[in-house]
């Protein structure tokens, strides 16, 4: 059974920094790119940061200096560092695992208040 699971997610005041960590299982995980994305409300689920399998990385534009994602493959985990964080930052994050199935975390709020 695929389990992603999410932590790290909380409040913070603008400006300020969240690491987020998402935990795999039952998958390969070296060989899937993982993903972060996230929902605001009222709004559509977006593609916030990924990196491949090999190690390579893709940005939002409105993420771009301010986030960084990246993997362990040794403890099935990729995180995502968050800094500099504004309040459109205010979603619920998801963790997404991708070969040629899409699985799926439940995802952890973060909540930037100004």
């Amino acid at each position: 059974q695929v389990q992603l699971v999410e932590s790290g997610g909380g409040l913070v005041l603008a400006g300020g920094s969240l690491r987020l960590s998402c935990a795999a299982s039952g998958i390969t995980f070296r060989i899937y790119a993982m993903g972060w994305y996230r929902q605001a409300p009222g709004k559509q689920r977006e593609l916030v940061a990924a990196i491949s399998s090999g190690g390579s990385t893709n940005y939002a534009e409105s993420v771009k200096g301010r986030f960084t994602i990246s993997r362990d493959n040794a403890k099935k985990t990729v995180y995502l560092e968050m800094n500099s964080l504004k309040p459109e930052d205010t979603a619920v994050y998801y963790c997404n695992a991708n070969l040629r199935t899409d699985y799926w975390g439940k995802g952890t709020l973060v909540t930037v208040s100004s």
